[in-house]
This record gives C-alpha cells, sequence and structure tokens, in this order.
C-alpha cells in the first residue's frame, strides 16, 4: 500500500500554497489518509527525493522536494468518462448533469425539484473554466467565480485523496490557509450540495463527497480501505462504513 500513501501525499502538498503543510495538520487527518501511525519516522525518511521536514517559524512542516506533473490530474479528471450524464446539448438537464471538461458529477435529494431559472444557473456553472487545484492559488485572481469554483474543485480532491472520501468539517476548516479554502466554509459546501453531503450526526457535522456513494454505501472502495476491511473481517470487526444512518 506504500505507493498510494506516497502519492497522495505528494498530491496533497503539490495543492498547497508553498507546497508545504504543519505536520501537526497532517497529523489530524492521519487517519482518513489511510497513514501509519509510525509514518513521520518510517515513511518519511524512505522517500527523501520526495519529502522533507523543515522547521518553518518554529513548526515542522512537511515538505515536498520534486514537482510531478504527471500526478497534477485531479480525481475528477480522471473520471471523466460521463456515464449517465446529459449527452444532448439541447435544452437544460433536470438533473444539472453536463457533458464538459469543467463540470462536476452532480447528485440531488430524490425529493428535489429545481425550477429552470436554478438549472440555467448550474449549467452556466458547470460550463465555466476554472484554474486548477493544483495551480498555485497565488496566481489566481481572488473573489472571482472562478476562484470559488477552483475552491469546489479544492474540496473535491482533498475529499477524493482519503479513504472513505469524507472529512469532519473542523479538519477541512483547519487546511484554511494552505488551500486558501472559503472563509465561510460550511456555506460555500450548502450551496454545493449537490456535491458535499453534510451530516450533523454526532459532535461534528462530516462532509461526504456525494459522487462516492450510493445511499450509504461507499461505491468504489480504495485498495487500502479494501485491505482494511479485510483485515477488520478476519478480527470479528465490523467494515469501516458499514451501516452508516444516510441517505447520500
Amino acid at each position: 500500500m506504500e505507493p498510494i500513501l506516497v502519492r497522495n501525499l505528494r498530491k496533497l502538498l503539490m495543492m498547497s500554497m508553498d507546497c508545504q503543510i504543519p505536520l501537526e495538520k497532517i497529523d489530524l487527518i492521519q487517519s482518513e489518509l489511510g497513514l501509519p501511525k509510525n509514518f513521520k519516522s518510517y515513511l518519511i525518511p524512505r522517500y527523501p527525493e520526495f519529502f522533507s521536514i523543515r522547521d518553518v517559524k518554529g513548526l515542522d512542516h512537511l515538505c515536498l522536494e520534486s514537482w510531478d506533473s504527471s500526478l497534477a490530474v485531479t480525481a475528477r479528471e480522471e473520471n471523466l468518462n460521463f456515464e449517465g450524464f446529459q449527452t444532448c446539448c439541447r435544452g437544460i438537464p433536470k438533473d444539472g448533469n453536463f457533458l464538459g471538461p469543467f463540470a462536476f458529477k452532480l447528485k440531488y435529494p430524490a425529493g428535489f425539484r429545481p425550477n429552470r431559472k436554478y438549472l440555467e444557473e448550474v449549467v452556466r456553472w458547470q460550463k465555466m473554466a476554472f484554474p486548477s487545484p493544483y495551480l498555485n492559488a497565488r496566481r489566481v485572481e481572488p473573489a472571482t467565480p472562478q476562484a470559488r469554483k477552483r475552491a469546489v474543485a479544492v474540496l473535491h480532491e482533498i475529499l477524493s485523496l482519503t479513504m472513505e472520501r469524507r472529512l469532519t468539517s473542523d479538519k477541512l476548516d483547519v487546511f484554511h490557509n494552505e488551500y486558501r479554502l472559503p472563509c465561510k466554509l460550511l456555506l460555500c459546501l450548502v450551496k454545493n450540495h449537490g456535491i458535499f453531503y453534510i451530516t450533523n450526526k454526532g459532535a461534528r457535522s462530516t462532509v461526504f463527497l456525494k459522487e462516492a456513494y450510493e445511499n450509504s454505501n461507499l461505491i468504489n472502495k480504495c485498495p487500502l480501505l479494501k485491505f482494511h476491511d479485510l483485515f477488520a473481517s478476519l478480527i470479528g470487526r465490523p467494515c469501516s462504513i458499514s451501516n452508516i444512518p444516510l441517505e447520500i
């Protein structure tokens, strides 16, 4: 599983402002990324060509040593097969899904009935070009529609790099400075409810990537999660995301 872990860490660093993230923040999402608890002492030193740990203003940061343009491709772009998307160019798709290079897969609740004006705005948004999440955010003009759409793409990519395609909202917000996330993060997530699902079950709200789920079931489990579930079944424990009482 090590190549997957290394690849995902490199992608997280490549998206950040200065290709570096405080280690204490990586620690916060260590389990969601599938990293071993000793990743700082075991995994990082094994790949000096990719990673280094440096003191930045009194804090240890995980830093990227080399950029790889082949990794600067988002999960959204990798999945551009458009299966089930609206293929006809005439009219407005009833579910908001649009065939295009800058479109996101949308999944609205079964009872959601948007009017035509709403869908027209969604299609305009789907067509709008935006900078890649792997482009340094300093090169993006802030407070523009393109920058706001890029922020959605960054959130989409961060969630795509987790094992279960979900994170609590407070853990996402911790990375505000590194990824220039929206100041009103929850408002951004709610406005894009066709992409993200937020549940307040428990002490913290959790953000799910909707396209990764069919009702409460994760559609395509990553190899790390399959391995985890196999090990859990061998010792008689339930799988990691079974019986989630949600309808995403």
